[in-house]
Parts: structure tokens; C-alpha cells; sequence
């Protein structure tokens, strides 16, 4: 077992990252802004800015001209029903954005273990995921939409969420599960954990999502360099880094400037969370490796 190797620590476990989020949100809540703000240039954007190169580029354009009706009309629609709903529907329609979210997030969870794992119980591991995406929607939706579970019902659902954690990981392990095939599962059930304990909505979709965040961002930064046949491969991707980073900054000001108590002003975070959505869409579309056309020209560049 190498746990030294890039996929392990971008991908397979990047568990530190949460772990720096909360330590600086523990000990240096004065700087809790800088926290979220560092985090959304640094990881949450540019990670939504790299659908684009990945999605626009050549290798796909007869795929997109195929499937026209989804990865074209199918984007516009995703744009006008977020605009629309922003404006019209707005609890509404960020509780859908909310589901969203954590649907997508489970999805790539799901994902990676299909990508890295060998385990027998694999599919097991599958529908673990995507029930405890649920159990986070509604602990989340009880939180901090209708206040239901409260601050004095916190230590109760945090210790019957952690013997659940604990429970299962047990149980894997007895069944001969390899330790990297149970960390990398461990990293996708524990993601949105922190919408147990902490006080805002905004660090439950930042502190453990830094994992997806890492995980997405190391391997559509592979796929666009081994698509790029006259790149030296032993280079740094500068190009890429670059696009992702200026998408980032774009956004995380749009997202700043929107806090101001200005009506026009704060609409402007529409922005960003347009390009949210339409990265939730058409992430659902070039990640499907079922698909020959998604196996042939991104999957053969991630080599695991």
C-alpha cells in the first residue's frame, strides 16, 4: 500500500483538508470570512470552472452535437430555471440547489470507489453512500430550514451518526476489506458529516466537501493534460491551472460583492450559483463511463 502516491492524497483520502478547515474555524473564528472566502477562490470555484474544459473540449463536440437536446438545450433550460427560480421561488429553489448538491457530491463518491476499488462489497458500499446523502439532506433540511433538530439535540445526533460510522467501517473490515479500499469509502460517508455540528449552513457545504473539491479538481486536471497529445507530459498544466483559477477569482467576487445589502448587488450571486447548477448538470452527462464515448476520452487518462 503506497500512501504517499498523488491519487491517495488528492483523491482517495484527502481527509486533511477538512480537518485544516475545522482546526481554523475552532481556534481562529476571527478569520472564519477569510476561511470561507480562501475556500471558495482556491477549491469550491475553480473545481466548478473545470467542467468547462473538460466538457467544451474538441474531443467533445461531435458527443455534444449528438446529444444536442441534453448537453445543449438541456443547459439553457438548467440556466433559465435557475434565474427564474432564483427571483420567483427563492426558498424553494435553494433547497433544490441544496438536494443538488448533495446528490452530485454522493454521485462522485459512488464514483471514485468504482474507479479505485476492488472490494467485494463494493455495491454495498454504493447504496451506504447514497443513503447517508439522504440522511444529511434531512438532518441539514432539519437544521437549518426548519429548525427541528436543535442546539441541545446536537451531542445525541452527533453520537448516533458517529457509532453508525463506526458500525459500518467494523463491519467492512470484518468482511476482508483492504485499509485503502476502506479509507477511500470513508472519505465519501464522511463528507457531509459536519452538517451535524456546525452553526452555519455555509461550513456544512464547505468543510467536508473540500474532498470532493480535491478529488475533482486532481482528476480533470489529468484528463485535460493527457487530452492535450502534443503536451510534455512531465510539465505542470499550466494552461488549465490558469483558466480554473481566473473562473475562481470571477466568481468568489460576484459571491462577495453579493453580500452587500444592495438589491442589485446581492442578486449577483445568481452567477455563480448558475454555473453551479449547470456544473451539476452537465457533470451527470461526461463522468457516465457506461458511456464508450466518456471511457475513450477521459477515463483512460486516469490511471489508477
Amino acid at each position: 500500500m503506497n500512501f504517499l502516491n498523488k491519487h491517495f492524497i488528492f483523491v482517495r483520502f484527502p481527509i486533511y483538508l477538512p480537518i485544516i478547515y475545522f482546526f481554523i474555524l475552532e481556534y481562529f473564528p476571527d478569520y472564519e470570512l477569510h476561511l470561507i472566502a480562501l475556500t471558495i477562490l482556491l477549491l469550491a470555484e475553480p473545481h466548478f470552472g473545470a467542467t468547462l474544459p473538460i466538457f467544451l473540449n474538441k474531443v467533445n463536440h461531435p458527443y455534444i452535437l449528438q446529444k444536442k437536446h441534453q448537453l445543449i438545450y438541456g443547459v439553457i433550460f438548467v440556466c433559465i430555471f435557475s434565474i427564474y427560480g432564483f427571483f420567483q421561488f427563492k426558498n424553494i429553489f435553494l433547497l433544490i440547489f441544496f438536494f443538488a448538491n448533495i446528490f452530485h457530491v454522493t454521485r462522485q463518491s459512488t464514483g471514485i470507489l468504482k474507479l479505485y476499488n476492488k472490494s467485494k462489497n463494493l455495491i454495498e458500499m454504493e447504496y451506504i453512500l447514497y443513503l447517508f446523502g439522504i440522511l444529511y439532506f434531512f438532518i441539514g433540511l432539519m437544521r437549518f430550514y426548519t429548525p427541528i433538530i436543535l442546539d441541545e439535540h446536537l451531542l445525541v445526533l452527533n453520537l448516533f451518526i458517529i457509532f453508525l460510522i463506526i458500525l459500518i467501517m467494523v463491519i467492512l473490515k470484518i468482511k476482508q476489506n483492504k485499509i485503502m479500499d476502506l479509507l477511500t469509502f470513508f472519505s465519501g460517508l464522511v463528507i457531509f458529516y459536519p452538517i451535524c455540528f456546525v452553526d452555519k449552513p455555509v461550513h456544512a457545504i464547505l468543510m467536508g466537501v473540500t474532498i470532493h473539491y480535491s478529488q475533482y479538481l486532481y482528476l480533470t486536471y489529468l484528463i485535460d493534460k493527457g487530452r492535450n497529445e502534443t503536451f510534455i507530459q512531465n510539465l505542470v498544466n499550466f494552461k488549465f491551472i490558469f483558466y480554473i483559477f481566473l473562473y475562481g477569482a470571477i466568481m468568489t467576487a460576484f459571491t462577495l460583492i453579493s453580500k452587500n445589502n444592495s438589491v442589485i448587488l446581492s442578486s449577483l450571486l445568481i452567477i455563480p450559483i448558475t454555473g453551479q447548477m449547470i456544473h451539476f448538470y452537465i457533470d451527470s452527462f461526461i463522468w457516465r463511463f457506461s458511456d464508450s464515448h466518456n471511457r475513450e476520452v477521459s477515463l483512460k487518462y486516469l490511471k489508477v
